[in-house]
């Protein structure tokens, strides 16, 4: 690779102070509580953005700054905060870096499944991660998760083994378990000097030297830290650690591969290129260890992001499609190229108003500069741009190719809208999110409430892609969906804070989904005659299951003219119509394929009407036929219990529906892992909680959606009759 510290001016504007070679955009992902938050805060007091560290516990934290956030010691939305970094001469990491300064952009995430939205937006525009993992409890259920949301959108990623002075913290089988359970290509960079309350430093393994923190010496410079030579006890764990960590390099880099054969010695700044390139690239997981909360490992872990984790210029070029055609284009990062920028998170501000965050992928844009998105075909000017820093908004005049950062006074603007010139019309792709799991009826508390209550529900969809509020017309109920009863209960919170509405919410519901299990044939006809002009529509269609996780298609077969071109959309809309309010229960309809064959038509009473309401009939036609079930969302829980309560636990999740899939000792206590409808699992951290007095803990999170055994599905339709509003 090229010097890292050149400047390349063909790409850079000379306006610009950190050039793409020296920007990191990444975020800090988890499971909940394996420190992200504390980590992010420890980074940023050590980057000199803030001076006095805030914990979790006492709600100060610069990136937890909702008071949702403070109250429950948990991250509820991701926050977005620039810093800068500066590698020592001490470091041990990167003689290529020392004494350069590096913008990195950070983003926190929630690790709570209810917010996995913001994990999948803030994955889409991120160009690495540190995956933070807890020393104790090693991989969870919401690590893979997120692990997962950062394969899909091919994010390198290094991982930090966070909380090795816990009790219980061990290094090894944390790194056992991301092989085993992630299937990751995990090795590490730096190894633990002792664990629990002996944590005393770190082994750097390609440099082969010891870093031993000091004792309560806390400074504006952080705690500090020396380098010295591996204590004797630990050289020849080191010694097999860096052996490890070469053979593992050179199975999948040719470069390092050649030298082993040759029996050539490889020099540190050899072995950390092509650790680089194979981060970069996701082929190798580099993994570090540490205590965010006792302030140990977190330099060594950005001077890691800095050396490791890819710039802008790292990884493939973005990609996008010209609107309405099958065309293709790359986003180069280039200051000097067109802009071209992508919108990934609304939050309305209670100074600044609505913000739109964007991630610029190519080009520049100035305040004053008007900016074009293919979505709505219409131009905007830029009157207002910021950098975040949590809860603080920093004007600036201008952003530059590879920037985060936020937008004010944009309208009509949606998440994962692509913001561009008009004259590189591109769409990049958006980023995808779950459907809702849960519903509720809501209404104000005051019917003067009404108006505002809509208005605030209207806001919040806008922000948050998981969330949806729609009106029931058969009920004329107010209904909110959302991924689960957190979700939710911020939701009504946040209308009391920021909207000033009371809200009232019936029982929560479930989404189920119906689908078919066998093949049919479906005709629909609509037939209207009243004295003067009819109504004439016809069709008939074959459904069949699709496969799981596929969805819906709907393909035209029709030959001959038998249902004329102009009305075969008036067909689709009347499938789409009925597939959406459901035709067995009243549920979405998921994984079918529809064929629209054949029909007929009157050549002075068809009319698109008409054969809308064909579609529908012969869905339902279709559906009766084709052996309808009823589908109900599967959650994948974890409970972790002392091993006294495994027994309560166990037959409480028995109780439930559940289906045990694994019970393992870990640290002194029991895992169990099992599949539980979430129908059963309203009012479980109550229930948890009863039956361990307190001791014990759980996670959950969308598995699948799997049919309704048939002795409960009399109660689940009775249910759905008497309750409409619960359908989505």
């Amino acid at each position: 690779m090229s010097d890292p510290a050149a400047i390349n001016t063909t790409l850079n504007s000379p306006q610009r102070q950190y050039p793409l070679e020296r920007t990191r955009n990444f975020g800090i992902c988890a499971h909940i509580d394996a420190g992200k938050t504390t980590t992010t805060e420890r980074i940023l007091f050590y980057t000199g953005l803030i001076h006095k560290i805030g914990d979790v516990d006492d709600g100060n934290t610069v990136t937890d700054w909702m008071e949702q956030e403070k109250e429950r010691g948990i991250t509820i939305t991701s926050a977005a905060v620039t810093s800068f970094w500066t590698q020592k001469k001490d470091a041990g990491i990167h003689k290529n870096f020392e004494g350069i300064a590096h913008r990195i952009n950070i983003i926190d995430t929630p690790g709570h499944v209810d917010f996995t939205a913001e994990v999948e937006r803030s994955m889409r525009v991120l160009d690495g991660a540190v995956a933070v993992f807890c020393g104790v409890a090693g991989v969870q259920p919401q690590s893979e998760t997120v692990w997962r949301q950062a394969t899909k959108y091919k994010v390198p990623r290094i991982a930090f083994v966070n909380k090795m002075d816990r009790t219980g913290a061990n290094f090894d089988n944390a790194l056992s378990d991301m092989r085993k359970k992630l299937g990751a290509y995990a090795f590490p960079i730096f190894l633990n000097i002792g664990a629990e309350e002996k944590f005393a430093g770190v082994i750097d393994v390609v440099n082969q030297k010891a870093i031993i923190w000091g004792e309560g010496d806390l400074t504006n410079e952080g705690l500090k830290y020396e380098v010295t030579e591996i204590p004797a006890a630990h050289q020849e764990r080191a010694q097999a650690a860096l052996a490890e960590l070469i053979d593992a390099v050179s199975n999948k880099d040719d470069s390092i591969a050649e030298l082993v054969l040759e029996e050539k010695p490889i020099t540190v700044p050899v072995l950390k290129a092509a650790i680089r390139r194979l981060t970069c690239k996701i082929e190798l997981i580099p993994v570090l260890c540490g205590t965010a909360f006792k302030k140990k490992g977190i330099q060594v872990l950005i001077d890691a992001v800095v050396d490791y984790l890819p710039s802008p210029l790292d990884i493939p070029p973005a990609q996008g499609m010209v609107p309405d055609t099958e065309d293709t284009l790359e986003v180069p990062p280039n200051d000097n190229s067109k802009f071209c920028s992508l919108a990934f998170k609304l939050w309305t501000d209670p100074y600044a108003g609505k913000l739109v965050f964007f991630r610029v992928y190519s080009g520049q844009l100035k305040k004053g500069d008007s900016i074009y998105n293919p979505r709505t075909r219409k131009r905007e000017r830029v009157s207002r741009l910021m950098v975040i820093q949590g809860s603080e908004r920093k004007d600036v005049d201008s952003v530059y190719s590879g920037d985060i950062a936020a937008l004010v006074g944009l309208r009509n603007i949606t998440t994962g809208d692509t913001l561009c010139n008009e004259d590189f019309d591109i769409a990049l792709e958006p980023p995808t999110f779950p459907e809702p799991v849960i519903s509720m009826a809501i209404e104000p508390k005051s019917k003067a409430d009404q108006d505002k209550m809509s208005q605030g529900l209207q806001r919040l969809a806008e922000e948050d892609p998981t969330f949806r509020c729609f009106t029931n017309e058969e009920t004329g109920q107010l209904i909110i969906a959302g991924m689960g009863e957190l979700h939710l209960e911020i939701i009504r919170d946040r209308l009391k804070r920021e909207f000033s509405v009371e809200a009232d919410a019936g029982a929560p519901q479930i989404a189920y989904r119906e689908t078919i299990t066998k093949p049919a044939e479906g005709e629909g006809k609509f037939i209207r005659q009243s004295g003067g002009r009819g109504q004439y529509g016809h069709a008939i269609i074959d459904v069949e299951p699709n496969e799981k996780g596929k969805g819906v298609e709907i393909v035209n077969k029709v030959v001959g003219g038998t249902i004329p071109k102009e009305y075969i959309p008036a067909v689709h809309s009347g499938i789409e119509e009925a597939i959406k309010s459901g035709v067995y229960a009243g549920f979405q309809v998921i994984d079918i394929k529809v064929s629209i064959k054949d029909g007929s038509f009157h050549e002075v009473d068809s009319n698109e009407l008409a054969f809308k309401m064909a579609g529908i009939f012969a869905l339902k036609d279709a559906f009766a036929q084709a052996g309808p079930i009823l589908l109900e969302p599967i959650m994948k829980v974890e409970a972790t219990t002392p091993d006294e309560y495994q027994g309560d636990i166990l037959g409480d999740i028995n109780r439930r529906r559940g289906m045990i899939q694994g019970v393992d000792a870990k640290n002194g206590q029991t895992v169990l892992t099992a599949q539980v409808p979430l129908a059963e699992m309203f009012g479980y951290a109550t229930a948890i909680r009863s039956l361990s007095k307190g001791r014990a803990s759980y996670s959950m999170e969308p598995l699948n959606f799997e049919q309704v055994p048939n002795s409960v599905l009399t109660t689940v339709m009775d249910a759905a009759k008497k309750r409409p509003a619960a359908r989505s």
